[in-house]
Formats: structure tokens, C-alpha cells, sequence
């Protein structure tokens, strides 16, 4: 037996509400924006994925119009730091919607990291970060897909065994529905295999 929902015949949040519930878990692109008036920001965002890989393009999702998008559009740059489990409060203090000329860096305590190709800052608490250039973006309604062409990777060293992050290492949050959060958990790994030797 399964409860049926029409997008038509429910209200737009709770509907989100749903979404964000049962498409889990969903990683955090932590993005640094700097306004340009020289206001940096930082703010967490859970619709965010990998778009392509060569060349490769991180895309996330403003819904509605925040400081974040509103910083991108302007600059053409920003930064994809990674959220790791240890600053779990302090990523969900960025998320605060401080008013534009309010720097979520300093609310949060954090500390700023010089990017090495882009303008606005890294957060030096941060394993991993992704200096991105603006590619493009598309507008879905009151969202809008932010598409942005990676041109610059940082990675603690002590992340990496070689040139390989270590997942236990980097212990991403991902954001689950309502006020729940999730971290990465027991892991499992098993190779794909080829057709080739497939028998069962």
C-alpha cells in the first residue's frame, strides 16, 4: 500500500518537505561568495552535486534569491568548501540569513584562507575546497542551478593517502529532511562488475 502525492495538489513547502525527506542523504556544498562590495560570504546549500568531470563542474541550488546567488552573479567566483562533521554547529550558524552586509566568516568565528585563483576566501577549517568559476546557470521556478567550472583544488594533506581522500578522514555531514543531519556511517565497498563476468 503507498500514499500517492500530485505536486499539483500540494502546497509548494510542504511538497519541498518531502523532497528534502526521502532525497537523502544529500552532501553540502559550503559555498564562499564575496559580494561586491567586499562582503564575504558563507552559506551552506544540501541541493549539490558533481555535474562533470571533464571538464569538471560543480553545480548547487540557491532556492530563492540569496546572498550566495546574488554574490556569484555579480563576481563570477566562489568556493565549494567541504562541511566535515566537526563543524557541525558552526555550518549550521552560516546558514543563518544574516542581512547582506553581515559576513557569516565572522558571526561563526571561522577563519579565512586565501584562494589561490579566485577572490573570495577559503574557510581554513575546511579539509577540502573547490575554487570555482561562474559556468552558468538555470532558473527552475524560484531556484536557480548554479553551474561552476572548478579551476583550483586544495586538499589537507592529511586527508589523502597518496592522491586519494580517505572518507573516514574527511567525515562529510550530509543534510537529511526537516532539522536532521546525517554522517557518514558504516561503509561498505564492493566492485562493479563487468559484463563480461557476469553469471549469475
Amino acid at each position: 500500500m503507498r500514499k500517492d502525492f500530485d505536486p499539483a495538489d500540494v502546497a509548494p513547502f510542504a511538497f519541498y518537505r518531502l523532497l528534502t525527506a526521502t532525497v537523502v542523504p544529500r552532501p553540502i556544498a559550503w559555498v564562499s561568495s564575496t559580494s561586491a562590495s567586499g562582503v564575504d560570504n558563507l552559506a551552506p546549500h544540501s541541493f549539490f552535486t558533481v555535474a562533470s568531470a571533464a571538464p569538471p563542474v560543480l553545480q548547487f541550488t540557491s532556492v530563492g534569491r540569496k546572498d550566495t546567488l546574488r554574490n556569484v552573479e555579480a563576481t563570477g567566483q566562489f568556493v565549494v568548501n567541504l562541511a566535515p562533521e566537526h563543524l557541525f554547529e558552526k555550518i549550521n550558524d552560516t546558514g543563518t540569513d544574516f542581512p547582506p552586509d553581515h559576513s557569516e566568516f565572522d558571526a561563526a568565528g571561522l577563519t579565512r584562507e586565501p584562494s589561490t585563483k579566485v577572490k573570495p576566501p577559503r574557510v581554513a577549517q575546511s579539509p577540502v575546497a573547490f575554487e570555482c568559476e561562474l559556468h552558468s546557470t538555470v532558473g527552475f521556478g524560484t531556484s536557480t542551478v548554479v553551474f561552476g567550472r572548478v579551476v583550483h583544488v586544495a586538499v589537507a594533506e592529511e586527508m589523502l593517502d597518496g592522491d586519494h581522500p580517505v572518507i573516514g578522514r574527511l567525515r562529510p555531514l550530509a543534510r537529511l529532511g526537516g532539522d536532521e543531519w546525517g554522517t557518514v556511517g558504516d561503509v561498505k565497498e564492493i566492485s562493479r562488475i563487468r559484463f563480461a563476468d557476469w553469471n549469475r
